[in-house]
């Protein structure tokens, strides 16, 4: 078994890891939070203590690291005895984590595919551009990196997976499908790093299409989707990693991503963008100062962290599959329900931060206990679906299926 973990972040997906983490710190044993910002791992460590969610004694410490560092990263590995990281930091990180663990023989989990700085919306398939090129190396030191263990990339990987085994001979299509149906109450705001965000919609979407990448503009495929709970939400094509991995290890000739926006969102980026304002190159000012104009957006927007308080609503994610089962056409919605208010209750934060940050934690658990310690790369639909989703029913992200026989949860256990 592997215990202790190290979480890499202290921004709202790692303050949900961290409380999960506590909760399950019986399985998973001491927990370290690190941050270039000390500060900040301290206030999850209170906020964990405040909720009262540690499960049993055990240790809790925060500490100062500069993650881009592979040396200290691998130096802080070894002084707190973690097996097993869970980098929630920036994307930008990723790389330099993940040398760190191969260094020192320990788990790698993250949420998201990593990216330079420097370059948005690289070419399909992402992963292939860093993480899979390092799939000899993590599998010549025995290193278990899974990737992209959030809700989307993740869960939703997950529930591919499980429509290939048991609901589909073959697959047609696989639409995800995005909704966040909730308010935060201000003007204008992402649920997520600023700078993440906007990258992410600032470039070409491409989508798997007849077995080919199609490439289109932002907020130029639209779709009106009738969700569970959330009802129907206007919802654009995008760009995301998911698709890019599910295309690749999955037999399924159409791959899309929906996420939803409303018309507000949509005209306050669209501004921010054809201006400049998102750009990540920088500038010079009349004053003579370099600014990079996305980092400046970002900077003057609220932190996604502080929206928690007054956040309400839920969300909706899930994968609608189509394809034939003994010869008839199949059409089935697999998906979850999370609601803003209930994680703020639970653990401090919004939903988007709590659908991201439960997943990682299951997995980490699954390593911990050897279901997934594979010793080599992974992306979760090389997994098996079932304990993995088992362990979220438990944790706060039930699985439920819409399909001919009804609307109803799925019990794994």
């Amino acid at each position: 078994m592997k215990k202790n973990v190290l979480i890499i972040g202290a921004g709202g997906v790692a303050q949900v890891v961290a409380h999960k983490c506590a909760q399950h710190n019986d399985v998973l044993g001491d927990i370290h939070i690190a941050s270039r910002t000390a500060s900040k791992c301290q206030s999850i460590i209170d906020s964990i203590h405040e909720k009262k969610n540690l499960k049993e004694q055990g240790v809790l410490e925060g500490h100062a690291l500069d993650a881009t560092d592979v040396d200290a990263t691998a130096a802080l590995i070894e002084k707190t005895g973690c097996q097993i990281v869970i980098n929630v930091g920036s994307a930008f990180i990723n790389m330099p984590v993940m040398s760190a663990c191969i260094k020192t023989g320990v788990a790698y989990l993250d949420t998201a595919i990593h990216e330079e700085q420097d370059k948005i919306c690289e070419t399909p398939p992402w992963y292939a551009n860093y993480e899979w090129k390092r799939r000899e190396e993590c599998e010549a030191a025995g290193t278990t990196a899974i990737l992209g263990v959030g809700f989307d990339p993740g869960v939703v990987n997950a529930y591919a997976k499980l429509a290939v085994e048991d609901y589909f001979d073959k697959i047609d299509s696989i639409d995800i499908i995005d909704i966040n149906a909730g308010s935060h109450g201000k003007y204008f705001a992402t649920n997520f790093d600023p700078e993440i965000n906007f990258r992410e919609f600032t470039g070409t979407v491409y989508s798997w299409q007849d077995s080919k990448w199609q490439a289109n503009k932002m907020f130029e495929v639209k779709k009106i989707w009738d969700m569970p709970v959330v009802g129907e939400s206007q919802t654009f094509m995008t760009g995301h990693d998911e698709v890019h991995s599910l295309s690749q290890n999955l037999d399924v000739p159409n791959v899309r991503f929906w996420m939803g926006f409303g018309d507000h969102y949509v005209n306050v980026f669209t501004v921010l963008k054809n201006i400049g304002l998102l750009s990540e190159k920088p500038v010079t000012t009349a004053e003579g100062l370099e600014v990079v104009p996305l980092k400046v957006v970002k900077a003057c927007l609220p932190d996604p962290s502080s929206l928690a308080p007054d956040y309400t609503g839920k969300t909706c994610i899930g994968d609608l599959v189509k394809g034939t089962k003994d010869g008839k056409e199949t059409e089935v919605l697999i998906y979850n329900v999370a609601d803003h208010k209930d994680a703020y209750n639970e653990v401090g934060s919004q939903g988007i931060s709590y659908t991201a940050g439960v997943p990682p934690v299951a997995a980490a658990m699954l390593i911990a206990t050897g279901e997934w310690d594979v010793k080599k790369m992974a992306n979760v639909e090389e997994l098996p679906s079932k304990p993995f989703l088992n362990l979220l029913n438990g944790m706060g992200l039930p699985t439920r299926i819409k399909d001919a026989n009804g609307d109803r949860a799925l019990d794994f256990s």
